[in-house]
């Protein structure tokens, strides 16, 4: 079983490759907390796996609150994984999901990071990749995947996360105060160049967006994946001053 957080495709393409090889289960994490689906019944055999993208040099908030929540019956120290999506590095993500998974009793038995495409913008200095950046990204994640399917068939005990510079500030400093201030989402609107597409709000994985005349309208339920912003065919969706002028990126094999 598969267990994946995705905004702008990424993590979604990676899981539906793993779910592939390993012949495992997908569930999509916010589809089971909508639907308080939190009891999962577990195969002797079964591998167990969470798959997320990187926010802020650590998992997202949602995928933390879910295993707080999840149930694993029949649990018998299976073989656990993680693999986590970055544009750049994960910080201590490793430990940082391995300490939850502990916390509910649960072995992690191997972790890996895959480099995909940046999509981060809501910053100054962050932005998406160059287009030909994006491409040779793409290009490396086939192969990178294949390797890590490769050693989880073989239920490898091995973790290989690319940690980055000065992770410890990263994650523990930087991720506390990300998590805090950048996940509201009072700043997002809508310009006049929205056309009413409803893209946005199908996009959006907690289904915190609805449209009133015309127009999107934001929740307070915002996990900042930013799917509204680069889904949209307008450019339309903005977030204050901070996104004027700055990129789109979808993942183009997600299927989304």
């Amino acid at each position: 079983m598969i267990f994946y957080f995705s905004g702008t495709g990424n993590s979604k393409w990676i899981a539906l490759q793993l779910s592939k090889e390993q012949k495992e289960e997908l569930v999509f994490i916010p589809d089971a907390l909508r639907n308080e689906t939190l009891e999962f019944c577990l195969q002797e055999d079964e591998k167990i796996g969470f798959v997320f993208p990187i926010y802020s040099w650590a998992p997202p908030e949602i995928v933390l609150n879910f295993i707080q929540k999840l149930s694993l019956k029949g649990y018998n120290k299976q073989y656990l994984f993680f693999v986590c999506s970055c544009g750049d590095d994960t910080g201590l993500t490793q430990q940082v999901l391995t300490k939850a998974l502990k916390s509910k009793g649960w072995e992690c038995h191997a972790g890996f990071s895959v480099t995909m495409p940046n999509n981060y913008v809501l910053l100054p200095g962050f932005d998406v990749d160059s287009k030909e950046l994006e491409r040779e990204k793409l290009a490396e994640s086939i192969p990178s995947l294949k390797r890590v399917n490769t050693l989880i068939s073989r239920k490898e005990n091995v973790f290989s996360c690319h940690e980055g510079s000065i992770p410890f500030i990263k994650t523990r400093i930087i991720n506390p105060l990300f998590n805090s201030f950048q996940m509201s989402p009072k700043n997002f609107y809508a310009t006049d160049t929205c056309i009413g597409c409803r893209r946005c709000e199908k996009s959006c994985p907690v289904k915190n967006i609805t449209l009133s005349e015309g127009k999107p309208v934001w929740g307070k339920d915002c996990t900042s994946c930013l799917a509204c912003y680069h889904v949209c065919p307008q450019q339309a969706v903005q977030y204050g001053k901070r996104t004027k002028r700055k990129g789109q990126y979808f993942n183009p094999n997600s299927g989304y």
